[in-house]
């Protein structure tokens, strides 16, 4: 018979193991992909998981934020995520926001990127300020 503390130890080994690459979740479900200044409309039905994608490259200086979650009853967050685009170095890749779809409505999503901002939350160059801004996603689920 296995000790209790055993089995404590060995539960969690393997709940560390199967963490895998740190991925929150393994299904992003429907992907839909925004970027700065842009809307894109979402249309799902309940239970179904999607992730809201952008294009980040930290060594950019790409700093994606979700500021306020939507409307619970609409939809759920569940994780954000990062996802290389290749292993080349500096090379990027996408930050999703991973939800489920809950009840008929209507939900707005809006994620902000602050391009090589300083403290101050203002971009240092013209350049700088072009690459941030907002992408929204308007969110109904039907």
């Amino acid at each position: 018979m296995i000790h209790r503390t055993t089995m404590v130890v060995l539960l969690l080994v393997a709940l560390v193991a199967g963490c895998g690459n740190g991925a929150a979740v393994q299904s992003l479900g429907v992907m839909v992909h925004g970027k700065v200044g842009a809307t894109v409309d979402v249309r799902l039905t309940p239970g179904q998981r999607f992730s809201l994608g952008v294009d980040e490259n930290a060594s950019a200086g790409d700093s994606w934020r979700m500021a306020d979650l939507p409307d619970v009853k609409v939809a759920s967050f569940i994780s954000e995520e990062y996802r290389p685009g290749s292993e080349a170095k500096d090379a990027g890749g996408v930050r999703y926001f991973v939800f489920n779809a809950k009840r008929p409505g209507t939900a707005t999503v809006t994620i902000s990127n602050c391009r090589s901002c300083p403290a101050n939350g203002v971009s240092a160059d013209e350049q700088s300020r072009r690459a941030s801004g907002d992408a929204t996603f308007r969110i109904t689920v039907t």
